[in-house]
Order: C-alpha cells, then structure tokens, then sequence
C-alpha cells in the first residue's frame, strides 16, 4: 500500500474516533442537562417532587404532572412514562392521583398510567419495562367498540419494600403487601400477601415468609455474606455508591450517633 494512502487511512481512522468521542460527550452533556429534578424541574410542575430525586432524560409521556407526586431519593429510569388521567391538561382535583414514595426506582422503559389512584409505597424498585395502571378496558356491549366503552377505575397500591420484575403487568385492583417479589413477566391482580412470591399469568404465589417456617418452600441459593462487623455507615456508602437511607432513617443515625459516643453505624 502506498505511504501516502496509509497517511490517509490513519487520518480517516482518527476522524471518526474524534466524531464518535464528540457524539457521546455531547449525548452525556444532553442527558445531563435534560434530567428532571426539584432544583431544575424544566417545564413539568409536579405535586410533590422531593430532593434528590432525578427522571434521567429523556423522558417518556409525562402529563398532568399536577396531579403526579414523588418522594426523595427517587431514581426515575429513561423513557419512564407517568400520566394521570387519559389526556393531557385535565383537571383532576386537589389530591394526587399517582404517588411514588420515597427511595423508588424505577426501571427504564415503564409505564405508569393512573387515572383513580395509584400508590406506590417507599422503596419500591422495578426493572424495566413494567406496566402499572388503575383502568381496564369494558367489553359489556357486544355491539359497541371496545375503545369506546366507558373503562372500568380500581385503586392499585405497591407495598413497602416490593421489587417489581421486568416486563411485569399490575392490574387494576391490585393490593401487592409488603416486600413482595413479583416475577419478570407476571400479570398481577387482587391482593398479594406480605413477604410473598408470585409469578405467572395471571400470577400466583410460588413461595412465602412467615416468622414460625421462614420460607416455604426453602430458597434454594446461598444467602448474600452479612455486612462485617465493624464496618462504619461511610465505608459502606463508599463500597455501594450512594446512600440508601431515607432522610427520616438518616435522621434517626444521626441522633445515635450524638448519643452513643462510639455506635457501629
């Protein structure tokens, strides 16, 4: 090959190596700039939205945010889409129709439609992909399309502590407990006991805690290692990468920690 092409080639090679380094710093400055948080709330006024909680950009369909409210310390994934009520600009009352508590995560590429109530308790986490709605389609008239048939509202609520598995369906009327597992891909509705399993579609319950047996059946993987002993509130934030406390919880250190002249955080 001749010297003066392999100049060329070298040249070409680093041009697009500096257009793709130029392309993803930029994407970095774009999603920075375009995340949504109560100091930089852009065009979207939420009812409630608490400190340090970020809606990563870009966002899905976000509309009538009035009657939206979202703890702290949430983590709100890209292309997560949260709506009250079936079209934008509605007038919906003075309490808000979807409520995410405190320390929420929610998976990239969800969907949270309400329309009568949706309460999503603190610390609820979700993969991606969920979908949660209080309104289903009525098919009562044969003769009528289903679009347009007035739908059916019942209230939904997500207990403290729940993870919520990709691609998982919460129906209308769902009462999910406390720390609850809902499997990848389960389609839930009615209530859902505390400390439970359930998987499938629609979904059952696959295992349970109760303090007299633990975990019936037994789980099957080796517990994760305990914390070690010794190990101060700061060495775990640095080994996690944030702190998981929620501001209340933090409080309540703080305040061992004036009384307890030497505490184990």
């Amino acid at each position: 090959m001749p010297f003066a092409e392999k100049i060329r080639r070298a040249a070409r090679e680093r041009a697009r190596r500096a257009a793709t380094q130029l392309v993803h710093r930029g994407w970095g400055v774009v999603r920075e700039a375009g995340a949504i948080s109560a100091e930089r709330p852009g065009p979207l006024r939420f009812a409630e939205l608490g400190a340090f909680t970020k809606l990563a950009f870009p966002q899905g369909t976000i509309f009538n945010e009035q009657a939206i409210a979202v703890g702290c310390y949430c983590i709100i994934g890209e292309r997560v889409s949260v709506s009250a009520g079936f079209a934008p600009g509605l007038q919906l009352g003075p309490e808000p129709i979807v409520r995410i508590g405190d320390g929420c995560v929610i998976g990239r590429d969800s969907n949270i439609v309400g329309h009568q109530s949706i309460v999503i308790e603190d610390n609820v986490w979700t993969g991606p992909s969920v979908y949660i709605s209080d309104q289903n389609h009525s098919y009562d008239d044969p003769t009528l399309p289903i679009g347009k048939q007035w739908p059916r509202n019942e209230s939904v609520r997500i207990g403290a502590g729940s993870w919520i598995g990709t691609g998982a369906v919460i129906l209308p009327g769902a009462d999910i407990g406390r720390n609850v597992v809902v499997a990848a891909n389960a389609v839930v509705r009615g209530t859902v006991p505390d400390h439970s399993v359930v998987a499938g579609a629609p979904a059952k319950p696959v295992r349970r805690w109760t303090e007299a047996e633990g975990w019936q059946p037994p789980i099957r993987t080796a517990p994760p290692r305990p914390i070690p002993e010794g190990i101060t509130h700061e060495q775990l934030v640095a080994l996690i990468g944030w702190d998981l406390r929620l501001p209340t919880e933090a409080a309540g250190a703080d305040g061992a920690k004036d009384s307890d002249p030497d505490p184990v955080s």
